[in-house]
C-alpha cells in the first residue's frame, strides 16, 4: 500500500498552509510550503510526489478561507491551534515582489529577451520574458524582443518559430514588446564593428586549428596570428568573406590577454565561417547571403550597446559571457549594462528538456508537435489550460536569485487554481458510464449551480424527464448514494430509487449526467507520459473553446472541439 500521511502530519500541513496564507495576504504558494516542510521534516522528502498535490489542495483551501473571511480569520485559527507558528512568522518580514534594479532611472530602462528561434518558447523561456517584462512595466521602460538567430549549424532557426515566439511572448506579457529585432538582418552592422576591431588592433584573424589554439590557450601563450598587422588582418578578413577559407580554417578573435586566469576569456572567438551553401539560413531573405557569422557573445554584446540596453538579466551559467563582453566593451570604450543573474529552476516531473532535443523528438515522431501536452512548451501548457497569469505569478514568486531551485508542478498548478477557480464553470464527465433508471422521482428537471461559490453564473437546468442517468461504474460499489445536487438514492442493480432531495445521512456524494442532457464525450489526459483518450458521457454545454472548467470530482480542464475536454490538473 502506498504511504499516506498520518493525522498529525495532515494537521501540520494544514497549519503550514494557513501560516503561508497569512504571510502572503491570502495568496499562499504551495512551493513555499513544500520548501519549508522539507527543511524541517527531512524524513518526508522521499514522499514528495504524494505530499505535493495534498499541500496544493490545502493551500487552495487556506487561500479561499482568506478570501471569504479575511486573513484575520486565519490568524485566529493559528492563535487557537498552533500559536507557535504565528509567533515565528511575526519575527520575519518577507520581501514582496522582485528586487529593485540597480541604477535604474524610470522611463530610461531598456531590457531585452533574446531567444534563439530554433523552436517555440518553453517553460524556461517564460522566466526571461516575464521577469524582463515585469521590470519594463515597473520602470516605465522598454522591452526588446530580439531573435539571436546567427547559428545555422548547431541550433538552426525554425522558420515558423519567429511568428510563434512573438505571439507567445505577447500572451505571456499581456502587452506587445516595444521593439522586435532579428540579428540575421544586421550582419552588415556586425561586420562594421569587426572592421573597427581590426583597425583598432584589438581583433585579429586566427588561422590556427581548434586543437592548436587550445594548446596555446592552456599554455597561456600567444598564437602566431596574434601579431598580424592591420593590413594582414584586413586581407584575411576579406578572404573569409569571399570564400577563400572553408569553415574552421579562420576565425576572428577578440584580443584580450592569454595569461588571464580564466581560460574562457583568453582571445575568445567573435566570428566564424559557416557552410550556408549546404545549410542556408531558413529565412529566404538571408539564405546563403553570408558565409561569416558572429558568435553569440559578440553579436549580443554589440546589439545590447546599439539598442541602449541598460539592464541584462540572465542565468548564472552565462557569467563568463558577461566577462567576455565586458572586455569587448572596454576595447570599444562602451559602458556595460547592469547585470543580474538567476540560478536554475528544475521542475521535478519534467526532468531535463532542451529545445533542440524536443525538436529532434518531434521530428522523429516521439511527440505530436510543439503543442503536445507532455512537453513543457508554452504551446503545450496553454493548450491544457495553464493561464498566462499563473505563469507570470509563478516566475515572479521565484524572483531573481542565484540559488538553484527544485519545485514540483503542484506549485504552478496552485497558481493556476487561484486564477481560474472563481470563474470556472462546473460540468460533469462520467468515465466508464453505467446507465441507471430512476424510480420514485416525478419532476422534469433538476437545477444545479454552475459554480458553488459564484451565483452570477446561474444554474444548469438538467432535464431528467427520461428517467435515465449515468454514473461511474466504480461508484456503484456503494448501494446508498447521493447524486450531487439531485438527491439521495438507493441502488439495486441498474435501478436508482429516489429517497429524498435533502441529505438523509453521510452516504457518498457522486457526480452524474442525465441521458437527456449529455452525449458521448472524451477526456484527454496525460497518464504515465502517454496521451490517453478516456471515453465517457459529457454533460451538454454551450461553453466556448478553451474555456477553463472544473470537471466534477476529476479536476480542471479546458473545453476542446468535438465534445472533448483536455485535462489540466486536479
Amino acid at each position: 500500500m502506498d504511504w499516506l500521511p498520518d493525522d498529525e502530519t495532515e494537521t501540520m500541513l494544514w497549519h503550514m498552509a494557513i501560516q503561508n496564507a497569512i504571510e502572503y495576504s491570502g495568496k499562499a504558494a504551495a512551493g513555499s510550503v513544500i520548501g519549508r516542510l522539507m527543511s524541517i521534516r527531512q524524513d518526508l522528502r522521499q514522499y514528495g510526489k504524494i505530499l505535493s498535490p495534498l499541500i496544493a489542495k490545502k493551500v487552495a483551501q487556506a487561500n479561499k478561507l482568506a478570501v471569504d473571511n479575511g486573513v484575520e480569520y486565519l490568524v485566529n485559527i493559528l492563535e487557537s491551534e498552533a500559536p507557535e507558528l504565528l509567533q515565528k512568522r511575526e519575527k520575519q518580514v518577507k520581501r514582496v515582489g522582485l528586487p529593485e534594479l540597480v541604477n535604474a532611472e524610470p522611463g530610461k530602462v531598456v531590457l531585452r529577451f533574446a531567444p534563439n528561434p530554433n523552436g517555440p518558447l518553453s517553460f524556461g523561456h517564460a522566466r526571461g520574458i516575464i521577469i524582463n517584462g515585469d521590470y519594463a512595466k515597473e520602470y516605465d521602460g522598454e522591452l526588446i524582443l530580439r531573435f539571436d538567430d546567427t547559428d545555422t549549424t548547431v541550433k538552426p532557426p525554425l522558420l515558423e518559430a519567429y511568428q510563434s515566439i512573438q505571439q507567445e511572448a505577447e500572451w505571456l506579457l499581456g502587452f506587445t514588446p516595444h521593439r522586435v529585432i532579428i540579428a540575421s538582418d544586421r550582419i552588415d552592422t556586425y561586420y562594421a564593428h569587426v572592421e573597427i576591431m581590426l583597425d583598432g588592433g584589438f581583433g585579429y584573424v586566427c588561422q590556427c586549428t581548434g586543437d592548436e589554439f587550445r594548446t596555446y590557450r592552456v599554455g597561456m601563450k600567444n598564437c602566431p596570428c596574434r601579431i598580424n598587422t592591420v593590413n594582414d588582418n584586413r586581407q584575411l578578413w576579406q578572404q573569409m568573406l569571399d570564400g577563400s577559407f572553408a569553415p574552421g580554417e579562420a576565425v576572428v578573435r577578440v584580443k584580450t590577454d592569454m595569461t588571464l586566469k580564466n581560460p574562457a576569456l583568453r582571445d575568445w572567438p567573435a566570428l566564424r565561417i559557416q557552410d550556408t551553401i549546404t545549410n542556408p539560413h531558413p529565412r529566404v531573405s538571408i539564405g546563403s547571403k553570408y558565409r561569416v557569422w558572429p558568435l553569440l557573445d559578440f553579436q549580443s554584446a554589440v546589439e545590447d550597446h546599439l539598442q541602449g540596453v541598460t539592464h541584462i538579466i540572465r542565468g548564472k551559467d552565462l557569467m563568463d559571457s558577461t566577462r567576455k563582453q565586458k572586455l569587448l566593451y572596454q576595447h570599444f570604450g562602451w559602458s556595460y549594462p547592469e547585470t543580474m543573474y538567476w540560478g536554475r529552476v528544475k521542475v521535478h516531473e519534467w526532468g531535463g528538456f532542451s529545445t533542440s532535443q524536443m525538436r529532434k523528438d518531434i521530428e522523429h515522431g516521439k511527440y505530436l508537435g510543439w503543442e503536445d501536452p507532455r512537453l513543457p512548451t508554452i504551446a503545450g501548457l496553454s493548450g491544457t489550460g495553464i493561464q498566462a497569469t499563473a505563469l507570470r505569478n509563478f516566475w515572479k514568486e521565484l524572483g531573481v536569485t542565484q540559488k538553484d531551485i527544485a519545485v514540483p508542478l503542484a506549485t504552478l498548478y496552485s497558481h493556476n487554481i487561484k486564477i481560474v477557480d472563481d470563474d470556472a464553470p462546473r460540468i460533469a464527465f462520467v468515465r466508464d458510464p453505467v446507465k441507471l433508471t430512476i424510480e420514485g422521482f416525478d419532476e422534469a428537471d433538476v437545477a444545479v449551480p454552475t459554480h458553488p461559490n459564484n451565483a452570477e453564473l446561474g444554474d444548469r437546468i438538467i432535464d431528467v424527464s427520461s428517467g435515465v442517468v449515468y454514473v461511474e461504474r466504480s461508484d456503484l460499489v456503494n448501494k446508498s448514494l447521493r447524486l450531487k445536487e439531485f438527491g439521495d438514492f438507493e441502488i439495486s442493480g441498474t435501478t436508482a430509487t429516489f429517497v429524498s432531495k435533502e441529505r438523509t445521512d453521510k452516504r457518498k456524494i457522486i457526480h452524474w449526467v442525465s441521458q437527456s442532457t449529455s452525449d458521448d464525450g472524451t477526456l484527454i489526459q496525460v497518464l504515465n507520459d502517454e496521451i490517453c483518450h478516456i471515453n465517457g458521457r459529457l454533460e451538454s454545454h454551450s461553453l466556448s473553446l478553451n474555456t477553463p472548467v472544473q470537471l466534477e470530482r476529476i479536476g480542471y480542464g479546458v473545453i476542446s472541439a468535438d465534445n472533448k475536454v483536455v485535462f489540466t490538473h486536479d
